[in-house]
């Protein structure tokens, strides 16, 4: 019986004893909870997308807690109302929140380009982009394995005719699908204006274009002749739209012969 029980008592003594342990080390070495910090971290979204420019939504909450320059309107997802909630907490200006939502810059659907290979591998457009540039003809356009639909957090993307495709309604600007496209196909663009937007990031020259795919840029450079205010551009055999400068008047999509050049007016609906 004596044999039994002293080793109880042994092993019931050192657990008293870490246990002590434990207690005084987390008194100790405990961290100082930032109750501004936590507040603010109560009205962020969650989304820990990283579009304000932190490592998420506790990074933010830290930074406006402990440094007054920090704006409060940094937080796209959450857009305006999110930035009034923060301004109250810390007693600042809010500020404005520009409001965008994603697109993605690419026409290369199942009638604009062919399929040059049977893929058989994992379903991810960052793998399939590393076996001869991809299943299309086309190899800078978009795959269509929908890794972007798969990190969004708001469900806003889908593929549609072998092209990811966003709603409007439900995208929040976190910029989480432009972070993980292989092609870096996938823009932010204004919401609530009418702009011109090249649907294409073909770097080819044109005759190889025409031949990947019947929607490509042809670098023919009739776009840049009309705009009025040098909106339009074009780098590297591509077009491409400032739209800071656009006026939307929509010359350019009027002369453009493959018209890969459209307009986009962006709105929510809700």
């Amino acid at each position: 019986m004596t044999t039994i029980f002293i080793p109880v008592l042994i092993v019931a003594g050192i657990g008293l004893v870490a246990g002590l342990g434990l207690a005084v080390a987390s008194v100790v070495f405990a961290v100082p909870v930032n109750e501004t910090a936590k507040q603010v971290r109560e009205h962020l979204p969650g989304a820990n997308c990283g579009a304000c420019g932190y490592s998420g939504c506790d990074g933010y909450a830290e930074a406006l807690a402990n440094d007054e320059t920090v704006q409060c309107n940094l937080c796209v997802p959450g857009g305006n109302a999110v930035a009034g909630e923060v301004a109250a907490v810390l007693g600042r200006e809010a500020g404005k929140v520009t409001p965008q939502v994603a697109a993605v810059m690419c026409r290369g659907n199942c009638e604009n380009v062919g399929t040059k290979l049977d893929y058989e591998g994992v379903h991810s457009c960052k793998m399939a982009a590393q076996l001869f540039g991809g299943p299309k003809t086309c190899t800078y356009g978009c795959i269509g394995f929908g890794d972007c639909a798969a990190v969004c957090p708001y469900e806003a993307i889908f593929i549609c005719d072998g092209v990811a495709r966003i709603n409007p309604d439900k995208c929040r600007a976190c910029r989480m699908c432009i972070k993980t496209c292989p092609r870096q196909l996938i823009d932010l663009f204004p919401l609530d204006t009418t702009k011109s937007a090249v649907l294409c990031k073909n770097h080819d020259k044109g005759a190889q274009t025409r031949k990947d795919c019947k929607a490509g840029c042809i670098g023919c450079m009739k776009c840049t002749k009309v705009c009025e205010v040098g909106a339009v551009t074009v780098e590297n055999s591509c077009a491409k739209v400032d739209y800071d400068k656009c006026m939307g008047c929509g010359k350019c999509h009027e002369v453009c012969p493959v018209g890969c050049i459209d307009l986009y007016t962006i709105r929510k609906h809700f």
